[in-house]
């Protein structure tokens, strides 16, 4: 997986199933993509051995347009103004 994609979701989490940071993360996300307008992506560092390398010890993490925004916990605030 690519976030610098042009035609990546503005937002990407990256997670993995049982996590409760990440169903947190999950949930903001959803709010704040949803009232904005905005597209995102949840993926797996499960499903793919380098992400799982890379992020194991900090997911959740998110992107903005490409960029690594947050990782652990998604501030709401911080997200919107990211987005706007």
């Amino acid at each position: 997986m690519r976030v610098d994609e042009p035609t990546a979701p503005r937002v990407v989490l990256l997670g993995r199933p049982g996590c409760h940071l990440c169903d947190d993360a999950r949930e903001v996300i959803e709010r704040v993509t949803s009232e904005l307008g905005v597209s995102w992506q949840e993926h797996s560092i499960d499903d793919d051995p380098e992400l799982l390398r890379r992020y194991a010890e900090q997911i959740p993490v998110t992107f903005v347009d490409g960029r690594r925004h947050e990782f652990w916990r998604v501030d709401e605030a911080r997200l919107r103004a990211a987005l706007a």
